[in-house]
């Protein structure tokens, strides 16, 4: 969740770390874990070599337990079978699918299940149909959500776009259009307002 403006982007190993830094006007540097579990960060451009490896010294610790957080959660990953009980999360309520064979779209949620379109126990890209359900969803949702806390901020972002991103969650770009992934209604409302405002305060 990190403003996308013109950075330089710089790429290494020390020791045992392998990372990826952008270097830009900011004063002050941090190192995070993507979502694919890669480290990265943010560093001022006048940031040399040994300011980077002294950075990753002091910060060794925190990679290694994240590290270790990411690869424990990541383990107990499921693929989808697309098979009637299997649950999917929806605004962290976990909502169980059932496959029917005539409704007028690919997917709905409704009487409590996802109602997902079969011909004779067929699926066409079920994939697909979750993620345009969850796009449709958070573009009313996150928008909203956008609109409350911007006018509280005193901010005004120039857009909002629903997009399949790479590593992150949200981003903001430099030209203030707030992006963020899919995948966010999976997750609780708080969760949800907590990207929308740590992504406006980038505006500030």
């Amino acid at each position: 969740m990190t403003p996308l403006n013109n950075k330089k982007t710089k790429s290494g190993t020390y020791k045992d770390i392998t990372y990826t830094l952008k270097k830009s006007d900011r004063k002050t540097a941090s190192i995070y874990i993507e979502r694919d579990g890669t480290v990265s960060g943010l560093v001022p451009k006048t940031l040399k070599k040994p300011g980077i490896e002294r950075l990753l010294e002091i910060k060794r610790k925190w990679i290694y337990q994240n590290l270790a957080q990411w690869e424990d959660m990541n383990s107990t990953r499921t693929r989808r079978q697309f098979v009637s009980g299997e649950g999917f999360m929806y605004l962290v309520r976990s909502y169980r699918l059932k496959l029917v064979a005539d409704q007028s779209e690919r997917l709905l949620l409704k009487d409590g299940y996802f109602c997902l379109l079969s011909d004779d126990g067929q699926l066409q890209n079920p994939d697909a149909a979750f993620k345009e359900f969850y796009k449709a969803k958070r573009q009313n949702k996150i928008s909203a959500r956008v609109n409350f806390y911007a006018e509280r901020m005193g901010v005004e972002p120039s857009g909002v776009r629903i997009l399949e991103l790479k590593n992150r969650w949200a981003s903001c770009t430099q030209e203030g259009r707030l992006n963020f992934h899919w995948k966010c209604m999976m997750a609780p409302s708080t969760i949800i307002d907590y990207i929308v405002v740590h992504e406006l305060a980038h505006l500030r």
